[in-house]
Parts: structure tokens; sequence; C-alpha cells
């Protein structure tokens, strides 16, 4: 009796040196909010709850909570809520992707420590999902995500509007003096008037639907609006299927697997997904010990169609995916290249569950398979000099005309000096110019913000510019689009590449070729780097600190050293 699994408040008993005494004090302490003694002795569900008032896309938590509850009461669980930290993308200094790690580790740690059968991980926002399926997964207790769901765009003087590529679009009218400062003060007010994430296929939307490509969350999780009733109901049954994970255990390691993540980068490149997406699947996937090699990427896009067109790379939202037929449509499209024999949360395969998806599709929104948007996906890795151990271009939101180009280096040294001398009337760019900026990664001292969507100098703006080659260690909203290469590695701050340019350096970019070449002689390349130095000193204290000390590389999914399963 005494070698049965423990369950529910029995689980992880604080340790007093007696066990008896241990659940005993536990439940007594339970009673005093009010608990029956039946309540009890249920299978516990924890529910890891984000809210925050700094996080305007997570608002409607407290009724979806509820809803939660309300599954797990009826499939006779006890309901536990507990908070954790909650990533308001922007409300965080100096950028939300600092604190992936930090949450991830309060998430694990939380589910850990605390007695629980099963969790319920309700998130949305960019960096809440990544956090929780990485904690999750190092936890392993069994886990079902559930999404926040993606905001409604709103009627505009006759045009539909949606944070943030329409945020973007505006700003750059605003910077090109076609929108005066009443013009974007109107705008301001107009673009998020929703609970719920960026209604595009932006970082939250692309992980939301990562999150049901690998099986994490239930089918059709990831399109319902925020403010739809149909949320509510995945709610309910995400609790009511939280009940039965305690009692039939599928835990993320049988879910999150090679293949399950073969499939979430299929169906990244089919929906021409965020570039951030690469990371944080290559951080959750390490977390079970499953590596993601960028030239992998390459292969798998080549032979994966655009299948998708939202902004920002098309004209439509999140709501209308959802309408569309969601992301069971994509994957339905996809099957011949997926795995469907891959586990899912519910305990049925992934060929199963697409089975049981209806067949009707709207096809303005997800073509077929075989009449895609475009033949081939929507990321692509580059590799060279400039990059030994890759960067990402997201091509599906580039100009085709800009693929293959050799360009004049403008280098900003720092995000400072990039606000400081992008404007100035006397900056030396022409349109043909790449624009590069350095010391903007992960260990820059910046924590790899979203900063690769360089502005276009205004004085180009002004005349009519509209994309340009920008190149950095940084990071790009999913919902940004131009020509961009992204995660250049190894990053400028610990002497990459990246770090040696100077201006007018010549610059060789060929998606054909999957090249991004730093043309500089190599005597000259070793005296620049002889004379190199990091560019501020490493913090001294605290998270930042244990961040600079133990952050990866993008490749690497910039996740901790010490927290990856390998």
């Amino acid at each position: 009796m005494d070698n049965e699994p423990k369950r529910g408040l029995a689980r992880g008993l604080t340790n007093y040196g007696d066990a008896g005494f241990s659940l005993y004090l536990r439940r007594s302490f339970a009673k005093s909010m009010g608990y029956s003694g039946e309540l009890l002795g249920r299978p516990v569900v924890g529910i890891c709850d984000t809210r925050s008032g700094f996080n305007n896309c997570h608002r409607h938590f407290p009724e979806l909570i509820e809803a939660v509850k309300r599954g797990v009461l009826a499939a006779g669980g006890l309901p536990l809520d507990f908070p954790t930290i909650s990533l308001g993308e922007v409300f965080l200094n100096p950028t939300s992707m600092m604190f992936r790690n930090l949450m991830a580790m309060d998430v694990e740690e939380m589910i850990r420590a605390q007695p629980m059968d099963a969790v319920v991980l309700v998130g949305g926002c960019d960096k809440t999902v990544p956090a929780q399926l990485m904690g999750a997964a190092s936890a392993d207790v069994p886990a079902v995500q559930l999404l926040a769901g993606p905001m409604m765009p709103t009627s505009f003087r006759g045009e539909r509007l949606g944070a943030c590529t329409d945020c973007r679009r505006f700003w750059a009218m605003f910077r090109a003096g076609k929108v005066d400062q009443a013009g974007i003060d109107e705008v301001e007010g107009n673009l998020a008037t929703t609970a719920g994430t960026c209604g595009v296929m932006g970082t939250a939307s692309t992980m939301a639907s990562i999150a049901e490509a690998l099986g994490m969350s239930l089918a059709g999780n990831a399109a319902i609006p925020a403010v739809h009733s149909d949320r509510l109901r995945a709610a309910e049954a995400s609790g009511r299927l939280a009940v039965q994970l305690a009692a039939t255990p599928v835990r993320p390691s049988q879910v999150i697997t090679q293949k399950s993540v073969e499939n979430a980068l299929r169906v990244l490149l089919a929906i021409g997904g965020s570039t951030n997406a690469i990371v944080h699947l290559t951080a959750i996937a390490g977390r079970v010990g499953v590596a993601i090699p960028l030239d992998s990427l390459n292969a798998l896009s080549d032979s994966t169609p655009v299948l998708v067109d939202l902004k920002p790379t098309g004209q439509h939202y999140m709501s209308d995916l959802f309408s569309a037929g969601g992301v069971g449509a994509v994957m339905r499209e996809l099957k011949p290249l997926l795995h469907l024999d891959c586990l899912t949360v519910t305990g049925e395969t992934l060929g199963e569950r697409l089975e049981k998806d209806t067949a009707w599709v709207d096809r303005a929104v997800v073509r077929s398979f075989s009449e895609p948007y475009q033949k081939q996906g929507g990321l692509v890795a580059l590799f060279g000099s400039l990059a030994p151990n890759g960067a990402i271009l997201k091509r599906s939101a580039a100009d085709p005309k800009l693929f293959e180009r050799e360009g004049r280096a403008v280098v900003f040294s720092s995000l400072d000096d990039l606000a400081a001398r992008i404007d100035a009337p006397e900056l030396d760019v022409t349109p043909e110019d790449f624009l590069v900026l350095q010391n903007a990664g992960p260990k820059s001292g910046y924590a790899m913000p979203e900063a690769g969507y360089l502005p276009i100098p205004a004085r180009l703006a002004r005349a009519g510019v509209k994309d340009m080659v920008r190149i950095s260690d940084a990071r790009m909203s999913g919902t940004a689009f131009g020509t961009i290469v992204l995660h250049v590695s190894p990053e400028s701050a610990i002497g990459g590449p990246l770090a040696l340019v100077r201006n007018g350096d010549r610059i060789r970019l060929s998606v054909r070729a999957r090249s991004i070449e730093l043309d500089v002689p190599q005597d000259e390349l070793a005296r620049r780097r002889a004379a190199w130095h990091a560019p501020s000193p490493q913090p001294q204290r605290g998270y930042a600190r244990l961040f600079h000390q133990h952050v990866m590389q993008a490749e690497h999914g910039c996740d901790f050293d010490f927290l990856r399963k390998f």
C-alpha cells in the first residue's frame, strides 16, 4: 500500500520527518479555505495563471479560468489555480525575451513543488506560451495548454485594423509624413480594442498554432478568438481533459518528440509564422533532448508550401483563420508531410485527431496543398562568413527583388547608436545599402529585443522607400515585414563576425544559395578582431547576471545551458 503512487494533496509532502503529520497539516490548512473533506480527496488539477495588470492580452483570464475550474469540477477533480510570472510583451524592459527563461523556471518549479496530478497552462502573449511549454516539459507532469486566443480586428474608416502589423504600417506612414500627429493619435485608439493576443500571424498566434501542432492543446484551440464563447468551451474541455490526464497520464515528454517537433516546424512554415518561433520551438524541444539543426529547417522549408494568407504577409486575421477551419484545416492539407502517428495530449494520435475534424475550408484563407500561396515555406536559414552558425530570413514577408543582392554596409554599433543616427540628415545611406545593427543579441545587455526591424531612414522613407536589406543579431516581431536577416550567430557581443563589420564593407545576400557573406580580406578581419573588445561590462548581480552567464545563442533557443536536456 505504501508503494502506491501518491495522488492529490498527498503528492510531494512537505518534509517534517513524519509523512502522516505532513498530510494532516496540509489538509488542515486547505480546510481553512473552505474546502470539504470530499473535495480534498479528489485528484488535484493545477491551473497556471499568468494574468497581470501589465499584460493586456490576458485581461479576460478571470472568466477563462473559471471555465477551466468548471470543467475540472464536473469531471471529478479539484481545481487549484496558482500565479506565475506574466510577460506582457510591450511593458517589459529591456525586452520580454530576457524574462522568458525566468518564467519557464517559475512554471517548472511551481508545477514540481506543489501537489498537482495534472496542470492546465493558461497563456497567450508571445513569451508566455513558450515559457509554459518549456517549464512543463522539464517538470513532465501531465499538462494541457489553453491559449488566450487572438483579439478581434476593428472596423476603422472602411478598413479592418488589428495589432500590431497595422500599427507598424501606420507608424511607417507617420515617419514618412503621410499621416499627421492627429491621425496617428486616432489610429492609436483603434488598433487593439478587445482582449486577446495580436490578431495577426505574429509570435503569439504562431506559438498558439505550434502548441496545437505539437499536440499539447486540444484540437481547434489556437485560432478561437479570445472573446468568442467557444474559447470558454475550450477552457471547460481543457479542465475536463486535465482530470482525465490525472487518471491516465500522458506526459509532455510523450507528446513533444522529434516527430512532433518536425510536424510543428511544417505548420510554422505553412502558416508563414514568426521568426521568433524558431528560437522558442528550439528551446521547448531542447527541454526533452530534441535538437533542431538550422540546416534541417531549409530542407523542410523547401518542401513545405505556404498555405495561409494572414497579415503581415497577407490581408487576413486570426479570426478569419478560425472561421476558415483553423490550424486543423492547415494540418489536413499537410497530411502527406506529417507524422500522423504522433501522440497528442488527449491520448489519440494526430492522424486520429485530424480524421475527426470538419472537412469544410475557406480557400480564400487556407489554400489547398496543390494550389498554395507559395510553393516553399516562409522561413529560411542562411549561413556564411557573416553567420557561421546561422541566421534567419522570413522570405514570405520579404521583397523577392532583394533576395540576390550585394550591398554596402551602413553600420550601427548599438540600439542607442541606431536611435541617435537613423534619421540624421547627414547619414550616408542609399536604398541599395544594407543596414547593419550590432550588439543586440542575447548577451548584448539588450537581451535580444525585437529590434531587427530597423526603421527605414526618414529621408528615404519620405522618398517612398518601403524596404531595404537589414541585418542584425536581434529578433523582430512576428507582426513585422521586410527583407530582414535576423539571429545572426555568433552574436556581436561575444565577438562574432557581425562585430567586425565596418561602414563601407560589402555584404552579399543570396536567398537562393542560403548564404550571407562578408566580403572583407582575412588579414583585415584579423586586425579588427585583435582590436575588438566586448561592448559592455557583465552584469554584477541578480537575474541579469544569471542571464548573461548562462544564456545560449539563438540556434540553441536562447535557453539557459543548465536547463536543456542534452
